[in-house]
């Protein structure tokens, strides 16, 4: 008994020793960055946990897709909707002035798309206007709300959608979560605990093969190492609001961890911004991969 006591503290040791390690590399990375930086990590096998600023609230831009889309999946699990149904899409809603890749291929609007292909254009592409038809679709954010709470989720509000968030910036700010919240999530997600095997299994790989975000959690990791969801505010009178990145990483021996990083609050400038999140991203894995 008492070899297996001091085996155990002497783990605990080499685990404290070990994480002291990554967050010494991780502060030299944000430090004298003019930003709020939130970092979330957990293994899902070990409940390994790393948290900078883990419980603080902070604006979730298009990572809320995921949160939208998971909502609109359960409702398919339910049978209340179909991936294949068939949406009709006025030319009203695509709007303009705002990131649409639905709109560029269809500028005149008055077409049909299935529920599948609104899901992957804004989740993997982070269609603003094709996020909005989706909340109408399901009756707004109250439902997506609804939704997370009943699964238990803390420090998460959701109460603007796209074009609120574009008519000013204190919109942007009542969309939030934490970075510990957001981890716990992904975890709960990949295990099944959210949606049904069929609709995780679905949504995780729209999310493997997600379009944005190319210089943040995933560039510097092997390819489709990473399902992830990706949020960005732009400048607001040379303030980023948020910079964000978040998903779910599965290593060389099939073990995950789930990463949140969002810059929150920076005045440097964007690529500034997205190497923070690259080379925090490259430190976990290279933590996880010793």
């Amino acid at each position: 008994m008492k070899n297996i006591k001091l085996l155990l503290i002497l783990f605990s040791g080499f685990i404290f020793a070990q994480q002291s390690v990554l967050n010494k590399k991780i502060n030299s990375i944000i430090k004298d960055k003019k930003a709020t930086i939130g970092i979330s990590v957990l293994g899902f096998e070990n409940n390994f946990q790393y948290h900078k600023n883990g419980n603080k609230k902070l604006p979730m831009l298009s990572v809320f897709k995921f949160h939208i889309a998971a909502t609109v999946l359960d409702w398919v699990d339910k049978g209340k909707l179909s991936l294949e149904q068939k949406i009709f899409i006025k030319k009203e809603d695509l709007l303009k002035d705002t990131w649409s890749p639905i709109r560029d291929q269809y500028p005149d609007g008055n077409i049909e798309m299935s529920l599948d292909e609104i899901i992957r254009y804004t989740v993997a592409w982070s269609d603003n206007n094709g996020c909005d038809i989706l909340l109408k679709l399901i009756g707004g954010t109250e439902t997506v709300q609804k939704f997370i709470d009943s699964k238990g989720v803390k420090n998460f509000q959701i109460k603007n959608n796209e074009e609120q968030m574009h008519k000013a910036s204190k919109y942007v700010y009542e969309n939030y979560t934490t970075t510990q919240s957001l981890a716990l999530l992904y975890k709960q997600f990949f295990q099944g605990k959210i949606l049904s095997e069929k609709s995780t299994h679905y949504l995780y790989n729209i999310m493997l093969n997600t379009e944005t975000g190319k210089n943040k959690l995933k560039e510097q990791l092997p390819p489709k190492t990473i399902a992830h969801k990706t949020g960005s505010s732009g400048k607001y009178e040379g303030l980023t609001i948020a910079e964000n990145d978040s998903g779910i990483v599965t290593l060389p021996n099939d073990k995950h961890y789930s990463i949140v990083v969002f810059v929150n609050n920076s005045t440097e400038p964007e690529a500034v911004n997205c190497k923070m999140i690259s080379d925090i991203s490259k430190t976990v894995w290279d933590y996880f991969n010793k």
